[in-house]
């Protein structure tokens, strides 16, 4: 069982490499590189929202373990819009196929729009978190 010091250190260090994985998405998109881009908007959208699960008091043991639960504590609640449990799916898939597909090469069209998308749902789920 956490402090809840160490809970607010955890949920404090999620948030900033939400936010520095966002920015290195956007880093990499300046260089073309999509597969990596899909990486790391899918790792900022990740950490933001294990730092939404543990301010929340739920912690998952797993990526799709993280998926699931956000979507039944958090979106089926009504605290988040469905489209952000499918946004974060979407982003896992693109991460999967980027990082593990022989035959996979995530393209600009595929991965831009997902940049804003990402970077709104990061302030939403940071909106949420009140152990700060």
């Amino acid at each position: 069982m956490l402090t809840p010091e160490e809970r607010k250190a955890i949920i404090k260090f999620r948030i900033e490499k939400a936010y520095k994985s966002l920015n290195e998405a956007k880093a990499v998109a300046a260089l073309g590189f999509w597969n990596l881009c899909g990486n790391r908007l899918y790792y900022a959208t990740y950490y933001m929202a294990s730092a939404l699960l543990l301010d929340k008091g739920i912690s998952a043991k797993s990526h799709a373990g993280t998926i699931h639960l956000l979507g039944q504590k958090i979106i089926h609640t009504g605290l988040l819009d469905k489209s952000c449990g499918r946004l974060l799916s979407r982003l896992y898939e693109l991460r999967q196929s980027g990082d593990y597909d022989d035959m996979f090469d995530a393209t600009e069209q595929e991965v831009k729009p997902y940049i804003q998308k990402a970077e709104t749902f990061i302030k939403d789920m940071e909106s949420l978190i009140t152990f700060k």
